[in-house]
């Protein structure tokens, strides 16, 4: 007789598909996220700096309405306070760094570049962590830069400076994951929580007021309160679908971004993936599978794993 599954394993396998769920709405929150600022600071001439305080501000917001009542509870106990302003210092720099590129370049283009995260954080884990890769992993993270490479296509007469900054903001975000990771042994997850949204708007808010502009139209102001709540709730929905299931099994779908990324920039601008974003982004993609397949193999033998849960 064939046995039947046990009631845990059937609740492990629900909790797998809710947290690809979670993860798909999670995605699609950072490309709305994404398009919104491209649409104010593209099209309306939003500046950067005050995208980047909307944002931040936003997200204090969101949290203090739907997170801290129910959720968790704020902290900034920390018993590594320097290294969550250093955690939070470079999430303030991805996003400011990512704004500014999203007015000269499309969607695709930059999430495309924002996949070599992963394979950012395997790398530099090895002298931040002391968890080195093999073979494999490296001729992964090769085949990742190749790939991304190919997105810019330096040298061929095309390559938009804007691409450096998404490159130093994806740098940026492989640090913060790096940060997050270390911290995770050290701080609860509220602390974490707690620290990015409230530095983030403490550091941006005098350049946000310096070079401030206040639109007529009352949906804009209505797409200004949108940018906390993309981003918040995204990073929650991160929070529960790791809850529910390991991030080697969640991972590929961070891939869906490019989708979505496509969709808005489609519909918001009728901009289309050029033959160098689609060739490049296969070849990051296929990487960071490859990526994570091995990183499920080393987790399923008790090894370290690269790949950083979002806080």
């Amino acid at each position: 007789m064939t046995p039947r599954p046990s009631l845990t394993a059937s609740a492990d396998h629900a909790n797998v598909f809710k947290a690809i769920g979670l993860m798909v709405l999670a995605t699609a929150c950072f490309a709305l996220l994404d398009t919104t600022v491209k649409y104010l600071v593209d099209d309306h001439g939003v500046p950067t700096s005050q995208a980047t305080w909307l944002r931040f501000a936003g997200h204090v917001v969101f949290s203090a309405v739907v997170l801290w009542p129910f959720a968790l509870r704020p902290s900034l106990r920390s018993a590594k306070p320097l290294i969550q302003l250093i955690r939070s210092v470079f999430m303030i720099l991805t996003t400011a760094l990512n704004f500014v590129a999203l007015k000269y370049l499309q969607l695709d283009q930059t999430v495309t570049i924002f996949f070599l995260t992963p394979l950012l954080v395997a790398l530099l884990a090895g002298p931040l962590l002391g968890e080195w890769v093999g073979w494999h992993r490296m001729l992964a993270i090769l085949a990742g830069f190749v790939g991304v490479l190919v997105v810019m296509h330096p040298g061929l007469g095309h390559m938009h400076w804007a691409m450096l900054l998404v490159l130093g903001a994806t740098c940026g975000y492989a640090l913060y994951n790096i940060a997050t990771r270390y911290l995770a042994a050290h701080d609860p997850a509220a602390v974490t929580q707690t620290y990015t949204p409230l530095v983030g708007v403490l550091l941006m808010t005098p350049f946000a007021v310096v070079n401030w502009q206040s639109p007529d139209d009352w949906w804009l102001w209505f797409l200004f309160a949108t940018l906390g709540f993309w981003g918040g709730l995204g990073h929650w929905l991160l929070i529960l679908a790791h809850r529910m299931a390991p991030a080697a099994v969640l991972a590929p779908y961070i891939y869906l971004g490019l989708i979505w990324m496509s969709v808005g920039g489609f519909l918001v601008f009728g901009d289309v993936p050029t033959p160098w974003t689609l060739g490049g982004g296969a070849i990051v993609i296929l990487a960071g599978l490859y990526l994570f397949a091995r990183e499920r193999r080393a987790t399923s033998k008790g090894g370290p794993a690269s790949q950083v849960k979002p806080q």
